[in-house]
């Protein structure tokens, strides 16, 4: 993708990386390596973000905050090449890459006086684009909340359902939108908050993570569509696990299906699958065969979301609400026939694929991607 680049001259390499709307300009000698990734612009060396600034600094490891000749802020790492092994230059790149990326939009939301440095890395969706994002996360919040506060699950007795739901959220929104800058935030610090093991029962985290919904409720339209951008990335944020680590999780979660659909609770039945799939794709980087297949399950579930992005859709009657299974089973295929070579033993059950309803088909579907074997 070409994101990153170096040359030579007279023994000094000089290297340039993208990271999302970010790029990390470096110089390495015989002495010492030094990058560095400019934040923002700003008008004022004002007090908050100052102070904010520290904060920030007093979280990272191999980098920090500074200002530039300009006084515009920076990210900044060196080191001397008699420390410099290869492990402490990557995660000191990628902590300069990923917080430059990550904060530059916060920062700028939050105070008035920052502006941008360089756009041209993003690639602006259409206006088109950006609206079908921002009605599907308005219409899936509001689908979840008006569940919650009128569906027939008692949110007391059964804090794990809420949770599966609103969990469950948070990833597709995550995943299928690819938000950039304060929903992004948002969706993190959602996870952070159920995550974080504190004294707080799962009700009262609940609790907390439909009032960050409800927050973004009232967000206006417009900071909606400033953070609807795609951008390159040299570094990935998520843990290499193998197929291992996804069979195990879907063994620990997906048999809690069966009592939500055989009790009336569709939407909750649902959420789990979409919890397995969200929080694998959100938390790891999983085997590319298990990715492709979540990434079909979504493009099946929600496939007049995918419609009105403009991919074609062929997996759903949507008149008669019924599953295409010819369609399903060419796709698979497809992703079978292109991880082969990698992947010999992949050889999907496809006849264990249920039909018969949404929760089905989702429970017979991870299960078949739960029995690959990926060795």
């Amino acid at each position: 993708e070409n994101n990153v680049n170096f040359s030579i001259d007279k023994g000094t390499i000089h290297f340039e990386l993208i990271q999302g709307s970010k790029k990390i300009i470096g110089v390495a000698d015989r002495k010492k390596v030094k990058a560095e990734a400019k934040v923002a612009i700003t008008e004022d060396l004002n007090l908050g973000f100052m102070r904010r600034l520290m904060e920030e600094n007093f979280k990272m490891r191999y980098s920090c905050f500074a200002l530039d000749k300009d006084n515009d802020i920076t990210i900044i790492f060196d080191t001397n090449i008699l420390d410099a092994s290869p492990y402490k230059l990557y995660y000191a790149l990628k902590e300069v890459a990923t917080k430059a990326d990550k904060l530059d939009d916060l920062l700028i939301d939050e105070f008035e006086v920052l502006h941008h440095t360089d756009k041209s890395l993003i690639r602006h969706a259409t206006s088109a684009e950006k609206e079908v994002k921002y009605q599907f996360v308005i219409q899936e919040i509001k689908s979840v909340l008006d569940e919650i506060e009128h569906g027939k699950l008692n949110t007391s007795q059964y804090p794990g359902g809420i949770a599966y739901l609103l969990l469950d959220l948070s990833y597709k929104l995550d995943y299928l939108t690819v938000p950039e800058g304060m929903l992004m935030e948002t969706l993190e610090r959602i996870h952070r908050l159920y995550f974080t093991k504190d004294t707080k029962t799962n009700l009262q985290k609940n609790v907390l993570l439909q009032k960050e919904f409800q927050h973004l409720l009232s967000v206006p339209k417009a900071d909606f569509l400033k953070g609807m951008y795609q951008v390159k990335t040299s570094f990935g944020i998520t843990k290499p696990v193998t197929h291992d680590r996804v069979v195990s999780f879907i063994d620990g979660e997906l048999h809690q299906m069966d009592w939500y659909r055989n009790n009336g609770h569709h939407k909750v039945a649902m959420a789990i699958p979409g919890y397995i799939i969200g929080y694998c794709l959100f938390n790891y980087a999983i085997p590319k065969p298990d990715k492709e297949l979540f990434h079909l399950y979504y493009k099946i579930i929600y496939g007049v979301y995918f419609e009105q992005l403009g991919f074609s859709n062929n997996f759903v009657d949507f008149k008669k609400q019924t599953f295409k299974a010819k369609e399903i089973k060419r796709a698979i295929k497809e992703i079978v026939a292109s991880n082969k070579e990698t992947y010999p033993k992949i050889a999907p059950n496809m006849n264990r694929l249920s039909y018969d309803g949404q929760s089905k088909f989702a429970q017979s579907y991870l299960m078949m991607i739960r029995n690959l074997d990926l060795t």
